[in-house]
């Protein structure tokens, strides 16, 4: 519903403008005039004819037709005037500032509705209420401060908070981050978040677009829009990072699955985030650091050189990449040797290159052309040079301008002199460029980016799956937990790795049982939803005795109907489960099992159906990677067949949309195979 009257309007008129700077209407007058919009400024206001030294208009009647109206009076005087301006002055864009709508409550709520309803019947643009107001490259049309300069080469932002809007300006301006348009989208009544990304989308010029989108959103409305923006986004060359606030533990829903509990609608979003290929941050801080990296050259690997004079920060940093998955390989022989003779003794050069803090900037030079040039290994530098009284800053930063323009890798400077090294930083952010202040920060940023894959594909991997038998399945079963036949056939047509077991309900099939499979095995109950909770597991079973008697005793428990019998897998534990979440469909979660799972919560999500990619990226962003890739001399598990599990279930599901709740908790994974010891299925016809 963006039309170019709000982008680019030929007139303005500001309803309710006043010379009082502390009032909406005064404040977002001068911005426009300070930006020097270039168009026909108006104000109306009934008590003045010249407001600002622009022309006022005391009613409505005596104004020129206008593109735009900004109103900041009452929420009730908002209809009439929206009425007057579409009928009589031919207005086709609005933005209202004014606060009382939906978030005061029902009142508020019809007449937002009312407004909104009007403007798109007749074809126009809502920008609000209760907002701060758009920034465009033709007019500043915000009442807060500060203003952010305004650059083809920024960033374009949609915040669904105007003081975060503010507040993300505040985080972004000292690094050098700047924009290119802002868009506070407040109710959003008719134009949201998704609607903006739908306007980029539908305009993007690779010759004169920004290609880094910032976003920060509440509320998602439509999921599906925002994913197939954000990915034609993405796929034409941009790059998206963004905030969804609003997901704490308390808007978790009780579910009466593990799965269940732990499929917030935050897993949601983070799943639909990251089939979009947007980086997903915490806060503003991430946000725009983020941003910073995106203004660089583009990172293709995970290899980094850290280059320093100060040995703390690099410290930090390195475990900050480390903790993400990022690595920073050590430097060894003939490249250790050639850069430990640019630097003066005590240096090191084993990665971090810590140059100490007698380094110079010719040092620094003739290291960053080294790595840069000789050393193919390696995919990205970070150089952190502060100011210690032993250099002119102007032209260590002077050079870092020139690297970082020379340099056919990225290299990303941390700069953290901002108070004695401030008119030097200035400068070099004056240059066009970017400083990352916190070494840390950049080391998550980066780990984030990293993580993130690429826009999903659309195609559904259906390699032996077999759809039709998965149909016939879901069609024949009742509503309700299913039993642990059904569930094995169900996997099985997916082509899913399930351990060898059988179903029994009389002591004379044990022993033929046991003597197919071989000890030692496992007993567990079939009935109860938690089958620990109330004593339905037994491991470790190594002789017919002690079967016959665990078979006896879980038998006697309330609710059990019969008692499954398994083969005894060893191995790491780890968990799968998925959720149907209403707008987003089936949200897929992978982690390792047993405490990670039940008490850590160290799951990743991503939304069904999956490619191979985003599994692996799920995979990859646990804090628990390393277990599944191996560490301490202990071997981790069969990395591609892990992935395989997670996208053979999401296809099963796109086909499959009765499964609301499913756990494969745990399969058992090695380095040779991976596979289902248990596995629940709830479905809803």
């Amino acid at each position: 519903m963006i039309n170019e009257k709000l982008i680019n309007p030929g007139s303005i008129v500001v309803i309710g403008g006043s010379e009082d700077l502390f009032k909406p209407g005064g404040k977002i007058l001068k911005n426009i005039i300070d930006g020097n919009y270039n168009g026909r400024l108006y104000v109306v206001n009934p008590g003045h004819d010249l407001i600002q030294g622009i022309r006022s208009y005391r009613d409505l009647t005596g104004l020129p037709d206008v593109d735009l109206a900004i109103l900041a009076i009452p929420a009730k005087y908002c209809l009439p005037v929206v009425e007057i301006l579409l009928k009589e002055k031919n207005t086709r864009a609005f933005i209202i500032i004014s606060a009382g709508f939906s978030e005061s409550g029902e009142e508020g709520r019809k007449l937002e509705r009312s407004i909104a309803d009007l403007i798109t019947d007749a074809g126009g643009t809502l920008i609000g209420p209760n907002c701060i107001g758009v920034i465009s490259r033709a007019y500043n049309g915000i009442f807060t401060s500060p203003v952010p300069g305004l650059s083809k080469r920024g960033c374009d932002l949609v915040s669904g908070s105007g003081a975060t809007a503010v507040f993300i300006f505040e985080s972004a301006i000292p690094k050098g981050v700047n924009f290119s348009s802002v868009f506070s989208v407040g109710n959003s009544a008719q134009t949201g978040v998704e609607e903006v990304l739908e306007y980029w989308d539908k305009t993007f010029d690779p010759s004169v677009s920004s290609r880094i989108k910032l976003i920060y959103v509440e509320v998602i409305h439509d999921p599906d829009k925002l994913l197939h923006h954000a990915s034609s986004l993405i796929r034409k060359g941009c790059r998206i990072a963004a905030i969804k606030a609003g997901t704490s533990e308390a808007g978790m829903r009780a579910a009466s699955s593990h799965t269940g509990a732990l499929a917030s609608s935050d897993s949601a979003v983070e799943a639909l985030f990251r089939k979009a290929g947007i980086v997903r941050c915490a806060g503003r801080e991430e946000l725009t650091t983020v941003a910073s990296v995106f203004f660089h050259k583009h990172l293709k690997g995970r290899n980094i050189a850290i280059i320093t004079h100060a040995g703390g920060p690099a410290v930090m940093l390195t475990d900050a990449l480390s903790a993400g998955g990022m690595l920073i390989p050590q430097i060894t022989g003939e490249h250790h040797n050639n850069l430990l003779s640019m630097m003066n003794p005590g240096a090191s050069a084993g990665n971090p290159i810590d140059m100490i803090a007698t380094a110079t900037g010719e040092q620094l030079d003739k290291i960053i052309d080294y790595v840069d040039q000789k050393m193919p290994e390696i995919d990205g530098m970070i150089v952190i040079f502060g100011s210690n009284g032993l250099n002119d800053m102007a032209e260590i930063y002077d050079l870092l301008h020139r690297k970082i323009e020379e340099c056919k890798k990225p290299l990303f400077p941390i700069l953290p002199s901002v108070s004695s090294s401030r008119d030097e930083l200035r400068y070099f952010l004056g240059k066009g460029h970017v400083n990352f202040p916190d070494e840390v920060v950049l080391g998550r940023a980066l780990t984030k980016i990293s993580n993130t894959p690429f826009p999903a594909e659309e195609k559904i991997f259906l390699k032996d799956i077999d759809v039709p038998l998965i149909r016939k399945i879901i069609e024949k079963a009742p509503s309700g937990y299913l039993d642990p036949l059904t569930i094995h056939e169900v996997l099985r047509a997916a082509n899913i790795p399930l351990v060898k077991e059988a179903v029994i309900r009389t002591g004379k099939e044990l022993s033929s049982i046991a003597e197919k499979a071989g000890f030692p095995l496992v007993l567990k109950v079939v009935g109860p939803v938690h089958k620990s909770d109330v004593g339905g597991v037994t491991l470790n079973i190594k002789s017919l005795t002690h079967l016959e008697a665990e078979f006896r005793r879980m038998m006697k428990i309330r609710g059990v109907k019969a008692v499954l019998v398994q083969q005894m897998m060893a191995g790491a534990e780890l968990f799968i489960g998925a959720k149907y979440e209403p707008k987003f469909g089936h949200v897929i979660l992978c982690g390792l099992g047993g405490i990670f799972v039940e008490v850590l919560g160290d799951v990743s999500s991503g939304l069904a159906p999956l490619t191979f990619d985003e599994a692996k990226s799920m995979i990859r962003s646990l804090r628990g990677y390393r277990i599944i890739r191996g560490t301490r001399g202990k071997p981790g598990v069969n990395e591609l067949k892990f992935t395989e599990i997670i996208v053979r279930l999401s296809s099963l599901l796109r086909f499959a949309t009765e499964i609301k709740e499913l756990d494969l908790n745990p399969l058992i994974g090695s380095p040779e195979a991976i596979t289902v010891v248990d596995a629940r299925i709830r479905i809803e016809k």
